[in-house]
Order: structure tokens, then C-alpha cells, then sequence
């Protein structure tokens, strides 16, 4: 992923609008610790009603502050999906087109989580499977109806 053309422009650009971001939480940041520190010197001039709507009010910007924080991370996020999709695509299409020119079935990767890179498509049994599903449910015992006689059991000899 390093070597592909254009990363360096991608994470750039990426780097640039998290920097804009990071910046927004620490406005966010500042702005409720102004906040929580102007109440702690206030408090003490305060009565009880005074102190638990201005904790009140605190929680609630701290609320909102939290979820904007997560929705910025989200979308972050989907912006570093979205600026590295091409790259992924590129990538992926070196990595098939070397494993078509060798000869190769399958490129295993040393990530445990995406074991495989690239496969042959002929590889791919799922449509065999299904079509063996289906003729083995065509052939499948129906289920026994409730209606069906109980066994019957022998009782033991008695003497």
C-alpha cells in the first residue's frame, strides 16, 4: 500500500482535514473546561438549585460534545476509507494480475484478518453447493407428521 501512486497525496489530503478536526475537538475541549472551571469558582457563591442546574447544563454540553466528537471520528473515518479506496482498488488489481501472469490460485496474505488476497474465481464452489443443497432437500425425508401412530413396545415378560 506504501509504493501505490498516489498515497502520499491521499494522506496528505487526509492529514490535512483530521488537522481541521483535531482542531474543532480542541475548541470543544477548551470550551468545556472554561466552562466546568468557571462553575468551580463560582460555587461556592451558589445555591444548591443554581449549583445542580449549571451540573445540569455542564452534562449536557459534555453530551453533545461526546457525540460530535464520535460522529467527527466516524466520519473521518469514512474519508480515509474514501481517499484510500482507489489506492485499495489499485493494489488489488497488481496483486490479481501478477497472480493471472504466474499461474497462481490463490495469494495468501500475512494478515490474519484478510487471510486471502487473491483467489481464481474457478476456485469459487459456492454455485456447486448450492445446487447440491437443493437436490439434497428435493430428496429429504418429509418430516414426520404429528399425526403419525406412537411406536409400539413390547412390554416385558412377567412371571
Amino acid at each position: 500500500m506504501a509504493a501505490a501512486p498516489g498515497r502520499d497525496a491521499a494522506q496528505l489530503a487526509y492529514n490535512k482535514e483530521l488537522a481541521v478536526f483535531t482542531l474543532q475537538q480542541k475548541k470543544w475541549s477548551d470550551s468545556l473546561t472554561k466552562l466546568v472551571d468557571d462553575y468551580k469558582k463560582a460555587a461556592p457563591k451558589m445555591t444548591d438549585a443554581q449549583k445542580q442546574a449549571k451540573e445540569l447544563q455542564v452534562t449536557g454540553i459534555q453530551s453533545d460534545l461526546d457525540a460530535k466528537n464520535q460522529e467527527g471520528q466516524q466520519k473521518m473515518q469514512a474519508r480515509q476509507n474514501e481517499l484510500l479506496a482507489p489506492l485499495m482498488e489499485m493494489v488489488k488489481k497488481a496483486i490479481d494480475d501478477i497472480r493471472t501472469e504466474d499461474g497462481f490460485s490463490l495469494i495468501f496474505s500475512g494478515d490474519a484478518n484478510t487471510p486471502i488476497v487473491s483467489a481464481d474465481k474457478n476456485l469459487d464452489l459456492t454455485d456447486r453447493v448450492v445446487n447440491r443443497l437443493k437436490t439434497m432437500t428435493a430428496k429429504a425425508p418429509a418430516p414426520p407428521s404429528s399425526m403419525a401412530p406412537a411406536a409400539v413396545t413390547k412390554k416385558p415378560p412377567t412371571r
